[in-house]
């Protein structure tokens, strides 16, 4: 089972648009971004999603702080391709920022790569 946990702003409703689009095998959770860290930290969470404003700062800080920013990518008010995604992924990036009034565009094309990398590709929703 794949875990993502989101965070900030826009958390309920990147949590709710990943429940959407998952294939089975991957579990969301709402967390606050220290709970999220810990949850990382420890292996009992696998990605967190943070929204702000910009998608650069509030989302991301404390993550980046706890785990360092080679796990941690922003793609601020841009919309990111599914190769970049999954080239992230592949360097180990496990922790993704973006503005709150992206989350239609950015979170269906990070959980289309992580459900590729972990092997359980088909989004529900396109």
């Amino acid at each position: 089972m794949t875990r993502i946990l989101t965070g900030g702003l826009g958390r309920t409703d990147v949590a709710h648009l990943v429940q959407q689009l998952a294939p089975d095998g991957i579990d969301v959770a709402e967390s606050s971004d220290m709970d999220a860290a810990s949850e990382l930290r420890s292996g009992r969470a696998d990605y967190y999603l943070g929204t702000c404003h910009t998608g650069a700062g509030a989302s991301l800080g404390v993550l980046v702080g706890v785990l360092g920013s080679g796990a941690c990518h922003t793609f601020g008010r841009a919309v990111p391709r599914d190769d970049q995604v999954a080239a992230l992924l592949a360097a180990g990036v496990r922790v993704f920022g973006f503005a709150v009034d992206r989350i239609d565009a950015v979170a269906p094309v990070i959980v289309r790569a992580v459900a590729d990398a972990h092997g359980t590709p088909g989004l529900r929703v396109t």
